[in-house]
């Protein structure tokens, strides 16, 4: 494929995916593509190579009747996407954490120590550049990663022609405090930044309607 096949390529994607409302619950998709979309959010980039996220499937009809009254933005997600998908972000990604100690020593195959210059950088990332000075900071932060790998995976989907829909339209307190009683997340470690669904539509594709390039784009020469 040339260049400019893939240029077309691309922006057929673009306009391909759209934030569905209404899906086929009908309609499966396939372990392979399934596993493909995972593997776009998996290998996304993240601050520093420290992944803040982790991925959770919900194919439980009693949790997705749970979570329904509290989830309003997730209802047509809940009752026809093919997959639920919860993305979790660490709330404890900081220099000296046994999580970054892991990732360094038994991911990135790495000596690890908090005092090391490696270490020192990020330390000084986060307090000083990013001036994160609370927990909510620090969730935060690695909320918007997730947020990378949720568009990486989306993408992918409207790749397969399967479509998707991202979802804020939920009680992050009650999700948090649910999924902490269920035993499905370690709130010291872990809290809800985003759903998503995917699935078939059941519904048109309409035109995509943006601010014009001239708008929200500029160069500084």
């Amino acid at each position: 494929m040339d260049k400019d096949a893939i240029r077309k390529q691309i922006i057929a994607t673009a306009n391909r995916r759209y934030a569905t409302q209404k899906f086929d619950p009908h309609k499966k998709i396939s372990d392979a593509d399934w596993q493909t979309i995972l593997e776009a959010g998996r290998l996304s980039p993240s601050s520093f190579g420290y992944e803040p996220w982790k991925f959770i499937l919900i194919n439980n009809k009693q949790i997705k009747n749970d979570i329904r009254p509290f989830s309003w933005g997730g209802a047509n997600s809940i009752d026809g996407a093919d997959k639920l998908l919860l993305i979790l972000a660490r709330t404890d990604v900081t220099y000296d954490s046994p999580y970054i100690k892991h990732l360094v020593e038994e991911i990135k195959h790495k000596e690890y120590s908090p005092e090391s210059a490696p270490s020192q950088h990020f330390k000084a990332f986060q307090e000083r550049d990013l001036a994160i000075d609370s927990d909510r900071a620090l969730f935060d932060w690695a909320s918007k990663q997730t947020y990378i790998a949720m568009a990486n995976m989306m993408t992918a989907a409207a790749e397969l022609d399967i479509d998707s829909c991202p979802i804020e339209g939920f009680n992050y307190e009650k999700m948090n405090r649910y999924l902490t009683t269920r035993g499905i997340i370690n709130p010291q470690h872990w809290k809800v930044s985003v759903m998503v669904g995917f699935g078939y539509r059941n519904q048109p594709i309409k035109p995509k309607v943006r601010q014009p390039l001239s708008d929200i784009y500029k160069t500084l020469d």
